[in-house]
């Protein structure tokens, strides 16, 4: 890593703190648009082509012009400062796959659980599985073009999210929208420690 320099002066390497956050969600709801959005760095992939074998455990209503899945991860890398880095992990949407979750969740700051309105019930078990883990997290409820807008608080209902969990409205394409996203889980995460939260 390159050393840095402070007033002038030359102090040496410094590693910066990394923080971990998971983009969770059903199949198909933006994740890896999100990380890709997001990250500074190109970011690592891991989509294979859907093939006719997966016909009958990949469910496509509302997103058959899907060709792709995660298989693992996705992971990109967001520099604050000199000092702090966000890492983005995209856990996979399938079901298939959520042997993975544990060790993508381990020492995790917080989530993002991406919310489809075509396919709602599809964010229920990243919304349990975090809830049962006391991972904080917040719900992006992504407007997909084709979808049909629903209100956050109808959204809510939906989803019987307790009255804290924050919710926003989010274009995964657009980066500054996911940044809206990450901001917001960084505050519910200082709330839920007790800490103080900046205001602008």
């Amino acid at each position: 890593m390159d050393s840095v320099r402070y007033d002038g002066e030359r102090r040496g390497n410094r590693v910066p703190i990394a923080l971990k956050i998971l983009i969770a969600g059903g199949f198909g709801a933006g994740k890896t648009t999100l990380v890709s959005a997001l990250s500074e760095v190109r970011p690592l992939q891991t989509e294979e082509i859907l093939t006719d074998a997966g016909t009958d455990t990949d469910d496509l209503s509302g997103v058959e012009t899907k060709t792709t899945t995660t298989v693992a991860m996705d992971f990109g890398r967001i520099t604050i400062n000199d000092d702090l880095q966000l890492y983005l992990f995209g856990t996979p949407g399938q079901d298939r796959f959520w042997f993975l979750w544990d060790e993508l969740a381990f020492g995790a700051l917080g989530a993002v659980v991406l919310a489809d309105t075509r396919r709602l019930a599809d964010c229920f078990p990243s919304i349990d599985y975090f809830e049962q883990r006391g991972i904080p997290f917040v719900v992006g409820v992504n407007c997909f073009d084709d979808a049909r807008r629903f209100s956050l608080e109808a959204v809510r209902r939906a989803l019987d999210l307790d009255p804290d969990v924050p919710m926003v409205l989010c274009d995964a394409r657009d980066r500054q929208s996911g940044k809206t996203v990450l901001i917001s889980l960084v505050e519910h995460v200082a709330r839920h420690r007790g800490e103080p939260v900046p205001t602008a």
